[in-house]
C-alpha cells in the first residue's frame, strides 16, 4: 500500500482539517499491516486530534509472505501479536479480528453482516478502509483481500448499517443502525483528499517495525516510506519539507 502515482503531476487536493464532528473513527483493512502501510500516519494524526480510532482486520495474515515454517494458526497468532504491538505505537488500543482465511476473502453477505455488527457496535463517524478499485499502475496494491474488503466495507456502510431492516438478528442483538457520515477510501487512484503526516512520519516507520515477520529484515524501509509521503506531499502542492497520505472521501451521511 502507498500513494497514489499520477506521472508527478501536481494534483489539487483538499486538506485535512480537524472536524469536530469526527470523535470516533473506524479503520477497516483486510491484513495486519495493511492499516500502517496505507494510513499509519493519518491514524497518528488523527489520535493526536483526539479522535477515539479502532481497527477491524478482516484477516489476520495468516498466510504472509514470510519465509517462516510455521502453520497458518501460529502465523496468525504472530500477526495479531504484531498489529496490536504497532496498534499501540500509534495511539490504539481497540482492535478486532475478524479472522477470515489469509488471501480467499470474496464479498459475501457473511461478510458484510460482520462488518455492519462492528460498525454498529463502534458508531464510528468515519470509516478509513481500502478501495475497491484496481490499480493497474501497481498491482501489488490491489491484492485481491483488499479490493474485497473495500467492497464489503461499502456495502456495509451503506445500506447494511443503517437499514433497520437489513440482517435483523444484529437488531435482535441490541444494535441499532447507524449512519457513517464519511468514508476515507485509502490508495484510492482518484484520491481527492490529502492528509499531511510531517509530525507522525515517524510514527508511522515505528509502527511498520512492528510487523517484524513483514518487514523486520527490510533494508531502506524508511526511505521507501519517506520517498513516498514526500512524493505525495509535492503533487498536492504541500511544500518539499512536507510528507503526506492521500484519500478519497466519501460523503455518506
Amino acid at each position: 500500500m502507498g500513494p497514489d502515482r499520477d506521472r508527478g503531476q501536481r494534483v489539487k487536493l483538499a486538506r485535512y482539517r480537524r472536524d469536530a464532528k469526527v470523535a470516533r473513527a473506524l479503520v477497516i483493512m483486510a491484513h495486519p499491516d495493511d492499516v500502517d502501510f496505507g494510513a499509519g500516519g493519518t491514524v497518528a494524526r488523527l489520535v493526536r486530534d483526539g479522535v477515539s480510532v479502532s481497527y477491524c482486520l478482516v484477516t489476520s495474515g495468516d498466510a504472509g509472505g514470510d519465509s517462516s515454517r510455521a502453520t497458518p494458526e501460529e502465523r496468525a497468532v504472530t500477526r495479531e501479536a504484531e498489529q496490536r504491538a504497532a496498534a499501540a505505537a500509534l495511539g490504539v488500543s481497540d482492535l478486532t479480528f475478524l479472522r477470515w482465511p489469509d488471501g480467499r476473502v470474496e464479498v459475501t453477505l457473511e461478510l458484510r453482516a460482520q462488518l455492519a455488527r462492528v460498525i454498529r457496535t463502534k458508531r464510528p463517524d468515519l470509516v478509513i478502509c481500502q478501495s475497491p478499485e484496481r490499480n493497474y499502475e501497481r498491482i501489488y496494491a490491489s491484492h485481491p483481500d483488499h479490493l474485497a474488503v473495500g467492497e464489503a466495507t461499502l456495502r456495509a456502510i451503506y445500506p447494511d448499517a443503517r437499514n433497520p431492516h437489513a440482517f435483523p438478528e444484529l437488531a435482535a442483538e441490541g444494535l441499532a443502525p447507524h449512519v457513517v457520515g464519511q468514508v476515507w477510501l485509502a490508495t484510492s487512484v482518484g484520491a481527492t483528499m490529502v492528509v499531511d503526516i510531517t509530525a507522525t512520519l515517524e510514527d508511522k516507520v515505528r509502527a511498520l517495525r512492528c510487523h517484524v515477520s513483514q518487514v523486520g529484515e527490510r533494508k531502506g524501509l524508511r526511505k521507501m516510506i519517506e520517498a513516498g509521503a514526500r512524493a505525495t506531499a509535492k503533487r498536492a502542492g504541500l511544500g518539499p519539507k512536507r510528507r503526506a497520505e492521500s484519500f478519497r472521501v466519501v460523503t455518506t451521511g
